[in-house]
């Protein structure tokens, strides 16, 4: 199973991106959703009309809704929807029985927030697992980040309860480029899923359009001093700092993963 919820845990789209991403990649048919009435207030997240052949007004209400495919010789299920309002135990006890029916056996939860980063260095990612050995095994830069916190957290915790294999990773967005989309942090999600599934994503045009989305950052800096400048700050503190994740072990390890899942 692969989640994401759009809003608090989903910066720039980044998130959600990704599974959409999947949805159209693996032609993922989806098979069903949560009643919405219990989790959303709808005077917050509002329902919305469409028109259907320019005639036929259509409502859909906001909900998370699930979808399946076949990738090799594995089931794949798909989460996307909007956080919830409200009741999040029940709603997470809810995606935890679709868990339970279609026998999931390991979940990856898919997150992004706006941090002071620079966009010119590769998006720092952070995450958690469900036990040490996997987030050792997975290479996980684990956050010290204390306080208020989001659904994906939440449901990390219900899944891990149950036993499962659980993984979240947490991609860091400028925060001075906050608006979606961000292809450069949805790239690197999808890298990630890569290394906690151990198989290839295609990627389509994703890497044109993170490249696209990174130039065009460099172009809207060059006219702006102020943000020239605090770009600069920000890779000046990033560059001084001894990340572990540069380290000549974690790297090796990295690559040992690609190559394995490029083998296969």
């Amino acid at each position: 199973m692969i989640a994401a919820f759009e809003g608090w845990n989903d910066a720039a789209d980044a998130a959600t991106g990704a599974i959409e991403h999947l949805e159209q990649e693996w032609q993922v048919t989806p098979f069903a959703l949560i009643d919405p009435e219990d989790y959303y207030d709808f005077q917050v997240n509002r329902p919305t009309v469409r028109l259907v052949d320019g005639v036929t007004r259509r409502l859909e209400w906001p909900t998370t809704r699930l979808g399946r495919t076949t990738v090799g010789d594995r089931e794949v299920v798909l989460v996307r929807g909007l956080e919830p309002n409200m009741r999040w135990r029940a709603f997470c006890d809810e995606l935890v029985e679709f868990a339970n029916e279609l026998e999931v056996t390991e979940v990856v939860c898919l997150a992004a927030l706006l941090a002071d980063v620079p966009h010119t260095r590769p998006i720092d990612i952070n995450g958690s697992a469900s036990d040490e050995a996997l987030a050792e095994a997975l290479g996980i830069k684990r956050s010290r980040y204390e306080g208020p916190t989001g659904i994906v957290s939440v449901f990390h915790q219900a899944l891990a309860e149950t036993g499962r294999k659980v993984v979240t990773y947490w991609a860091s967005v400028p925060h001075y480029v906050a608006q979606p989309p961000c292809p450069k942090a949805t790239l690197t999600l999808l890298h990630r899923l890569e290394d906690a599934l151990d198989f290839t994503i295609p990627l389509g045009d994703l890497p044109d359009q993170a490249l696209a989305w990174e130039n065009g950052v460099d172009e809207l800096a060059r006219e702006d001093s102020e943000i020239a400048d605090y770009i600069a700050s920000l890779e000046e503190r990033e560059d001084e700092l001894d990340l572990p994740e540069a380290s000549g072990d974690a790297i090796a390890k990295a690559f040992e993963r690609y190559l394995r899942r490029r083998d296969t």
